[in-house]
């Protein structure tokens, strides 16, 4: 039975949970702090961590960061009580499987956490084979392949200028052994586009390894990437196939690779150059033939002048660089990958939509779309979910999309409503506003705090807050 961990400082919120997810057939356990819940994971596994992005201690990002650390393969759902499509980008660059918004909806929550479990089986199932085979007994090439080539990945040609750009030279790259640099805004398709490299290669039918080098941690990593022998260090009881063995005649991406340690980016640069690798606590050479796709972020000579990055293994992986497109700058794409997205969303929940009301589609291509694809992908699937007739409308999309003017702030405060002068309930209104707006900056966005001193109960603080449109985010620290 998978475990399920909840960590949420509204004790409500965690019963409520754990009833509902235990009647689905899940072993629940609960955490109302970031300190207790680390502290569980340290005791037990578990498949999926359901946790509230602001916690009485600490937030979200700090929960992931010790849980990659402690098992890096268990998936993370943040849970944020209102709807904030930079903090979802930010938890899902660092590590979160997913992000889903209060009030919680029984079947979102049912699908996310069933869909982020598979993935968990996934990644465990490449662990599992690897951690029971000794270097006599390695698992069958063949099964390797067959496990990572049947995956169901469509890749979707664009039709703006853009796509067309990006497609051409991923048709151009593709059969070559070029290294291949794919830079992009978190959430554009950078692996989808490795994959499409991949398979446009003579090594289409061999293994295609994805690394997330940013959910690695630097103890870690070289474990993850270049294996181990057993006894190699602590907690080594047996023998483990890395990233490379594994990718051995087929591709291997590395997402994020900008965040390896310096450590790591020299044992890096020796296996590149080399084409050779011994594992962790090894003396033997294993020869390599792999091709290798880096995905990045952030632009990595910028990291290399700023020292976080060598320049010679930048160099290394240069031969090849592709830029993929923010979905903003692809404007004539939306509608075509949003039909896409409902198509697949269809399948999965067994219904029948056939597409977009006049108004939705209006609304999408008027949104800045700050988590490109993977957001418009969450919004067509949270959509079909809630929509129970033939077209999705308005009233199933997130507020930031049906109020972009009012969640969409370059100076990062919390919205002020315009009222009219001289009118005593707009007064009170505003009064009403600031004290409920200055309470959260005291407690440091602490709803249950805020609570306790606004001498109200938590649902009436959210009601407030979705009344007065009260958008909050993490101070940033001077």
């Amino acid at each position: 039975m998978d475990r399920i961990l909840i960590i949420d400082d509204d004790i409500d919120t965690c019963t409520l949970l754990k009833h509902f997810l235990t009647k689905n057939g899940f072993e629940v356990q609960t955490s109302v702090s970031g300190a207790a819940g680390i502290k569980k994971l340290h005791n037990e596994n578990y498949s999926l961590i359901l946790c509230d992005f602001r916690l009485g201690d600490m937030d979200a990002r700090e929960v992931l960061q010790a849980a990659k650390l402690i098992n890096p393969k268990t998936q993370i759902i943040v849970i944020t009580g209102y709807s904030d499509v930079k903090i979802a980008v930010e938890v899902i660059k660092a590590g979160a499987f997913n992000y889903v918004t209060k009030p919680l909806l029984p079947d979102e929550i049912l699908m996310n956490v069933k869909n982020a479990i598979s993935k968990y089986h996934n990644l465990a199932g490449i662990k599992v084979l690897a951690l029971n085979s000794e270097p006599d007994t390695a698992p069958d090439k063949a099964d390797l392949n067959k496990e990572h080539n049947n995956l169901d990945i469509k890749y979707v040609e664009g039709k703006s200028k853009e796509s067309i750009t990006v497609h051409k030279q991923l048709d151009i790259v593709g059969p070559t052994n070029y290294c291949v640099i794919i830079y992009g805004e978190s959430g554009t398709g950078k692996e989808l586009a490795a994959r499409r490299i991949h398979e446009k290669s003579k090594r289409a039918n061999a293994p295609f390894i994805a690394v997330d080098c940013g959910a690695l941690s630097k103890e870690l990593a070289g474990s993850e990437l270049f294996g181990h022998e057993k006894g190699a260090f602590t907690g080594a009881l047996n023998s483990k196939m890395g990233s490379f063995e594994l990718a051995n005649g087929g591709t291997l991406l590395l997402d994020e690779v900008g965040n390896l340690s310096y450590d790591v980016q020299i044992m890096l640069l020796r296996v590149v150059q080399e084409k050779k690798m011994k594992r962790i606590g090894g003396i033997k050479d294993i020869d390599l033939d792999v091709r290798l796709l880096v995905a990045s972020n952030e632009n990595l000579m910028d990291a290399v002048t700023k020292g976080k990055f060598r320049e010679d293994l930048y160099h290394r992986f240069n031969e090849f660089t592709i830029a993929m497109p923010n979905l903003r700058d692809r404007n004539v794409d939306i509608m075509q990958f949003a039909n896409f997205f409902l198509k697949n969303a269809c399948i999965e929940l067994e219904k029948r939509i056939h597409g977009f009301s006049e108004e939705v589609e209006i609304i999408f291509l008027k949104y800045s779309w700050p988590g490109n694809l993977r957001e418009l992908n969450n919004v067509v699937k949270r959509g079909a979910l809630l929509t129970d007739t033939i077209i999705i409308e308005t009233e199933s999309l997130p507020q930031e999309l049906i109020h972009g003017d009012k969640f969409n702030f370059a100076d990062k405060e919390t919205h002020i409503i315009n009222i009219e002068p001289n009118n005593l309930k707009a007064a009170a209104f505003d009064a009403e506003h600031k004290v409920i707006s200055e309470t959260l900056k005291k407690v440091k966005y602490n709803k249950s705090k805020a609570a306790r001193m606004l001498n109200v109960d938590r649902k009436t603080l959210y009601n407030k807050m979705k009344q007065f449109n009260i958008r909050i985010e993490q101070e940033e620290k001077d």
